[in-house]
């Protein structure tokens, strides 16, 4: 049976490098990965980073739309047209702020017979687990039936944070295997199973947050990108896009993260969706993010 393989974990906490690294063991492992890309308003965004490695006919991107209850139809229908293909393997990558326990119930339903039960990796970043406020409860929600939780950015850490860590999410789900990053290899993917246990039910409503999605200049200063990066609300939970800066022919990506750390890389795929910025969580207001972006042109 093709495995059939969920990521999932709080905004920013490094699904998308952690799916790269796996399709990268897959493709050296002879396997022929699918990958389906969930994220609020433009996951084209995130798809075209992946085109080093995939060709778009091995990528599929949901936009929008909740993948455990709203769109959970479209992302079955993605899942049970994937191609039939030798050694094959279908990865999905849901959005930060999805109900993990739910959408494995409903994969678990209605997918066709030649995929194997949908198993779920977690990415938790250690330095801020568990320090999300009133977000708390969604990521605690979203390790609960994760065969196996990757330990990220635990360099930043002390051994005791890590420790407390992984006692934590072992007392949440105590199944789950805890590996740091470094030792994540598509072998101890081959090996998991999927976990059925009893987890606490969480109000939906905690998954469901505002994004917005809006189009940047083309080329941009470096000074103005800061500018607005630095201007926008703290409230924000997720803030990353993509654009051209100065009088550089390469595009950048650029993330912030909710303590404020702005951090830009070279864009190593083609941008089709043109330059974006997209914010998600609270304060993700339409109006409020354009007259921020006048201010700073």
């Amino acid at each position: 049976m093709e495995p059939l393989i969920v990521i999932v974990g709080f905004l920013g906490a490094g699904k998308t490098t952690l799916l790269k690294k796996l399709v990268s063991n897959c493709l050296e492992s002879n396997m022929d990965p699918f990958v389906i890309l969930n994220d609020y308003e433009n996951a084209s965004v995130d798809s075209q980073l992946f085109l080093n490695l995939l060709s778009n006919d091995q990528i599929e991107a949901l936009s929008g739309s909740c993948i455990c209850c709203s769109g959970i139809n479209e992302l079955r229908q993605s899942v049970n047209n994937t191609p039939t293909r030798t050694n094959g393997i279908t990865l999905i990558e849901a959005n930060g702020t999805t109900d993990a326990c739910s959408l494995m119930e409903f994969l678990g339903v209605g997918v066709k017979k030649q995929l194997s039960p949908p198993i779920q990796i977690s990415v938790v970043e250690v330095e801020q687990w568990q320090k999300r406020g009133p977000h708390n409860e969604l990521e605690a929600n979203q390790i609960q039936v994760s065969s196996l939780v990757v330990l990220n950015r635990y360099q930043e850490s002390d051994n005791r944070r890590i420790e407390e860590v992984k006692a934590n999410i072992h007392q949440l789900n105590p199944y789950a295997k805890i590996i740091n990053w470094d030792n994540l290899d598509i072998e101890i993917i081959n090996d998991l199973k999927s976990i059925n246990y009893q987890t606490e039910k969480m109000d939906h409503l905690k998954s469901h947050w505002s994004s917005y999605s809006i189009d940047l200049p083309d080329p941009m200063e470096s000074k103005q990108l800061d500018q607005l990066l630095n201007s926008l609300p703290k409230s924000l939970l997720r803030v990353k896009g993509c654009t051209r800066l100065d009088d550089l022919d390469q595009y950048i990506y650029f993330e912030k993260s909710p303590s404020g750390k702005i951090t830009k890389r070279e864009f190593k795929s083609r941008l089709i969706s043109g330059p974006k910025l997209l914010v998600v969580g609270p304060g993700s207001d339409p109006n409020k993010i354009k007259k921020l972006l006048q201010e700073t042109l």
